[in-house]
C-alpha cells in the first residue's frame, strides 16, 4: 500500500526549539525562560504569517509540561507528555481560532475551560491564534481571566497584526516580535527538504523559491511542493520561473544595457517582449524598481550585504552596479515609484510605462546632447547683432561683460564654416585676462546665459551692453567692423514697435506667463532704439529676462533694426498685497459688489 503523502509545512514542522528556522534570539529566550522556570502567565506572539509562532507556542506548550526536559530547555520528545503532544491528544493544550471563533460566548467557552486544572503536568496552555480578529465584547470579557488566571494556566496570544489588540490586552502580556526569515536560511532549510526528498535542486531554483515566499518559511515549502510536483523532482532555475511565472533577472540586465547606451527603441522593444509573455505592467515597473535597488545595495561594499540572493547572481549585480552612477540610482527609483503611484489612475496604462522607461534612457543620455546641440543653440543668442558700445545712451554707465556672452560670429567668408564654431572659445591670445570659457551645459539653462539686461540687488536697472572684440586688438571694440555688424539700422516708429511687440505675442501663445506679462507690460522708447518696460514683480522680471534673447531677436527682425536693446524695470510703486482676514474679505466683498447685499437680503442671510 502506498504511504499517504503528507506536505512539506506539515512534515517538517519543527518540533524542538532547536529546528525552528530564522527565529534564534526568540527561541533562546524562551528556552532560558523555561530553564529557570520564570514563566509568565501570557504572552503575545506577533509577526508576519508563516514565520513560526504557532509553532513556537506549541513547542512552549510541551516544554513546560516535558516530565525529562533537558538542561537547556528542549523538550525531550520521547516522555508520555511529549508524546501526547505530537500525536495531538494531549488535553495540556487548547486551541482556538478566532478568525472564526471571536464572539463572546467562545471566550467564555475558554474561560469555563480555565477553571479545570490538568490531570497530566503541571500547565494547561490556552493558544488563541489570530486574536486581533476577536470583537471588542470579547476582549473585555477574556480581560480579567487574562489577568489573573489559576497558576497553572498560561496563555499565548498569536497575531499578525498587534495594532489591532487593545492597548489593555497589550498591557497583561509579555510580547515576542518575530522577525521575516531571511532568504538565506529559508534556502537552506529548502536544501534540506530537497536532499530529504530525493530531489534534486540548483541554488538559483531555491533562491526564487525564497524570495517568492517573502520571508515566510510556510509559504516557501508550499511553492517547493508545487515546482517539485511539476519539474518531476530535478526542480531547475528555468523550469521555477515559468511554474511561477516569475520574470527573469536577465530582462533586467539586458535592460540595463540599453540604458547604458541610450537606446530607446531596444529598452521598448524589451518591455513589448516582456509583456507578450503575460506579465502585468504594474508588476514589471515594480520588478525594475526593485532592480535598480539590488544594483544600487551591489554598488557599495558596505551595503552589498543587504542583497538577498545566491552568491553568483550577487556577483553579477556587483559587475552590473560599477557600470552605473549613484545619481542614476536615485533619479531611476523615483521614476519608478511615481509611475506606480499613478499606475491606477492612468488611462493608458502601457503609454505611462513606456514614458517612464524613455525618462530613465534619458538620465544617462541627456549629458552627451549639449556638445552637439551647443552650436544650434548659440545661434539664436543675440551676441551676434548686440549693439556697439558707441550706441548706449551717456547718461548710463554700461558694464561691459564679454565673458558671458559667446563669441561674434566672423566675417561671412568664415561664417560659412560652422563646424569650426565651438572651437572660438579655445583661442587664449584673444581672450580677457578674466574671461572664462562658456559651460556646455549652458546652452540648455536660460537663466545662466547672458542677458542684454538684468536687475541689480536693490531692483534697479542696468544695462548689459555687448562689446565685440577686434581680431587685431583685444581691448578695443570693432569699430571698424561697425557696418558689417549693424547692417539693419532702419528707424522705425512707436505704431510700429507696438505691432511688433503684439506680433511676438500672438505668435507665442504657448509662452503664457511671458505673453501675460507683455501684455501688461508695454515698452517704452528712452532713445531711437533703447527700449524700457516696467513690470509689476519680481517674478514677471524672470519672465521676461529669461525670454529676452528670444524677444530681442524678433524686434530686431521685425523692425530691421540690430541696435535696438530692451531695459527691465521693477514698478516699485505697486502697493504690497494686503492679507486678509475672512471677516475682512466678506466686507471687501460687500463692498466692491453691492449686488451682494441684494442677495443677502432677499434670502434672509446672515454671514457668522
Amino acid at each position: 500500500m502506498k504511504e499517504n503523502y503528507i506536505v512539506s509545512a506539515r512534515k517538517y514542522r519543527p518540533s524542538t526549539f532547536a529546528t525552528v528556522i530564522g527565529q534564534n534570539a526568540l527561541t533562546h529566550t524562551l528556552k532560558t525562560a523555561i530553564a529557570s522556570g520564570k514563566l509568565a502567565h501570557a504572552y503575545l506572539f506577533c509577526g508576519p504569517r508563516g514565520v513560526g509562532k504557532t509553532t513556537c507556542a506549541r513547542i512552549f506548550a510541551k516544554a513546560i509540561n516535558c516530565e525529562h526536559m533537558g538542561a537547556d530547555g528542549e523538550p525531550c520528545n520521547q516522555c508520555e507528555s511529549c508524546i501526547a503532544f505530537n500525536e495531538q491528544r494531549s488535553y495540556n493544550i487548547v486551541e482556538l481560532d478566532a478568525a472564526s471563533n471571536n464572539s463572546v460566548d467562545d471566550i467564555r467557552g475558554i474561560t469555563d475551560q480555565v477553571r479545570i486544572p490538568p490531570q497530566v503536568g503541571r500547565y494547561r496552555v490556552f493558544i488563541i491564534d489570530e486574536v486581533h480578529m476577536l470583537s471588542s465584547q470579547a476582549f473585555n470579557a477574556f480581560l480579567k481571566t487574562l489577568e489573573e488566571p489559576p497558576e497553572y494556566a498560561i496563555f499565548i496570544l498569536a497575531t499578525t497584526e498587534k495594532q489591532k489588540i487593545i492597548p489593555t490586552i497589550l498591557s497583561r502580556c509579555q510580547i515576542y516580535d518575530f522577525a521575516r526569515i531571511t532568504v538565506p536560511d529559508i534556502v537552506a532549510q529548502l536544501q534540506y527538504v530537497a536532499n530529504d526528498r530525493g530531489v534534486k535542486a540548483e541554488s538559483a531554483a531555491l533562491n526564487v523559491i525564497a524570495q517568492k515566499a517573502d520571508g515566510a518559511m510556510r509559504d516557501a515549502l508550499s511553492i517547493f511542493d508545487q515546482v517539485s510536483a511539476s519539474s518531476e523532482g530535478n526542480i531547475t532555475y528555468q523550469s521555477t520561473i515559468e511554474n511561477l511565472n516569475v520574470l527573469d533577472h536577465d530582462y533586467y540586465f539586458r535592460l540595463d544595457e540599453a540604458f547604458l547606451a541610450g537606446d530607446v527603441p531596444s529598452t521598448l522593444l524589451i518591455f513589448k517582449e516582456i509583456r507578450d509573455h503575460g506579465f502585468d505592467a504594474q508588476f514589471f515597473i515594480n520588478g525594475l524598481a526593485q532592480h535598480l535597488r539590488d544594483l544600487m545595495m551591489a554598488s557599495s561594499p558596505r551595503t552589498a550585504s543587504l542583497l538577498e540572493m545566491n552568491d553568483d547572481v550577487a556577483q553579477r549585480y556587483v559587475l552590473q552596479a560599477a557600470k552605473f552612477t549613484p545619481q542614476f540610482y536615485y533619479k531611476a527609483m523615483d521614476l519608478c515609484n511615481t509611475c506606480d503611484l499613478n499606475y491606477r489612475d492612468a488611462s493608458n496604462k502601457q503609454f505611462l510605462v513606456e514614458l517612464t522607461l524613455i525618462k530613465i534612457v534619458q538620465l544617462i543620455a541627456a549629458p552627451a546632447q549639449p556638445a552637439a546641440s551647443a552650436p544650434a543653440v548659440k545661434k539664436i543668442q543675440p551676441a551676434a547683432t548686440s549693439q556697439p558700445a558707441t550706441t548706449a545712451p551717456a547718461s548710463k554707465a554700461p558694464e561691459v561683460k564679454p565673458a558671458a556672452q559667446p563669441k561674434p560670429q566672423p566675417a561671412a567668408p568664415v561664417q560659412a564654416a560652422a563646424p569650426a564654431q565651438p572651437a572660438a572659445p579655445a583661442q587664449p591670445s584673444h581672450a580677457q585676462p578674466d574671461e572664462q570659457p562658456p559651460h556646455p551645459a549652458e546652452a540648455f539653462m536660460p537663466k545662466q546665459t547672458a542677458q542684454p539686461t538684468c536687475r541689480s540687488a536693490n531692483h534697479a536697472p542696468r544695462v548689459m551692453v555687448n562689446v565685440h572684440m577686434d581680431a587685431d586688438n583685444p581691448s578695443a571694440p570693432a569699430a571698424g567692423n561697425k557696418a558689417e555688424t549693424h547692417a539693419n539700422n532702419q528707424s522705425f516708429t512707436n505704431e510700429q514697435l507696438l505691432d511688433a511687440w503684439q506680433a511676438y505675442i500672438d505668435q507665442h501663445p504657448h509662452e503664457h506667463l511671458v505673453i501675460n506679462t507683455m501684455r501688461t507690460s508695454k515698452p517704452n522708447r528712452l532713445t531711437d532704439t533703447q527700449l524700457e518696460i516696467t513690470v509689476q514683480n519680481i517674478g514677471q522680471v524672470n519672465f521676461i529676462n529669461n525670454a529676452l534673447p528670444h524677444i530681442l531677436d524678433f524686434l530686431r527682425n521685425k523692425l530691421a533694426n540690430d541696435a535696438i536693446t530692451i531695459d527691465i524695470k521693477l514698478d516699485e510703486s505697486m502697493p504690497a498685497p494686503k492679507i486678509l482676514t475672512e471677516r475682512e474679505l466678506i466686507e471687501d466683498i460687500k463692498t466692491r459688489r453691492p449686488e451682494f447685499n441684494d442677495f443677502l437680503e432677499d434670502f434672509k442671510l446672515t454671514l457668522t
